[in-house]
């Protein structure tokens, strides 16, 4: 079984990665990870700018390469663009200077779509959550963000409105939300993502993108 929330301990062997923002206030911070692609992230973009919300989009270089106009709705519609690596490299089998390079390569991809819109300390999230000592000192210029809770929208044993329960009841102020806007996440992201805004809203929450 997959924890719906990042067990406790987590940041303490990891502190210089942001896992939350501590905060008194209603906000949560929703994350999307593995675009841009046709489908999912024009979907994700769509409920998004229904509930005026913002968010964060952790992009796969490749993908950005492929869907360049679907990475710049997301520009234009005001979100955060992070680096995610350009082909999804699982850190603990990928020697550091291969690592390093792939995510500078994302970087370059990001920056050459973004006009400038990308400015400031590049987030970046490790793709499975997979990094080690050495690669977090090697990206030093770079904010590492991982998540409070993660959806599971990506596992199909996950029934729906499992998926849905659990989100909710992981969730609290200040939580980064880990949604994927993929293929593979398409099915229960399509009825989660809009569910989970909407009872939160309800309940008084802002959602807000992640910054630099």
């Amino acid at each position: 079984m997959i924890p719906v929330r990042t067990p406790f301990f987590l940041p303490y062997f990891y502190p210089s990665l942001l896992w939350r923002i501590p905060s008194e206030k209603k906000e949560i911070y929703l994350t999307f990870d593995d675009g841009p692609v046709e489908g999912p992230t024009e979907f994700v973009l769509e409920i998004l700018a229904q509930h005026n919300c913002t968010a964060t989009f952790f992009c796969i270089g490749d993908n950005i390469r492929k869907y360049p106009q679907i990475f710049g709705k997301i520009l234009t519609a005001g979100h955060t663009v992070a680096n995610h690596t350009y082909n999804h490299l699982n850190g603990w089998r990928t020697p550091i200077r291969a690592y390093v390079e792939n995510i500078e390569k994302c970087k370059e991809e990001i920056l050459r779509h973004s006009n400038g819109n990308a400015a400031g300390k590049m987030l970046f999230r490790p793709p499975y959550g997979r990094i080690t000592y050495s690669q977090i000192k090697a990206l030093a210029d770079y904010r590492i963000v991982m998540w409070d809770v993660l959806t599971r929208d990506f596992d199909s044993a996950v029934p729906a409105e499992a998926c849905l329960r659990g989100s909710i009841r992981a969730t609290r102020n200040g939580s980064i939300v880990l949604f994927h806007d993929s293929v593979k996440a398409e099915k229960r992201m399509n009825y989660v993502l809009p569910r989970f805004i909407s009872y939160f809203k309800e309940r008084g929450f802002q959602f807000k993108a992640l910054r630099g």
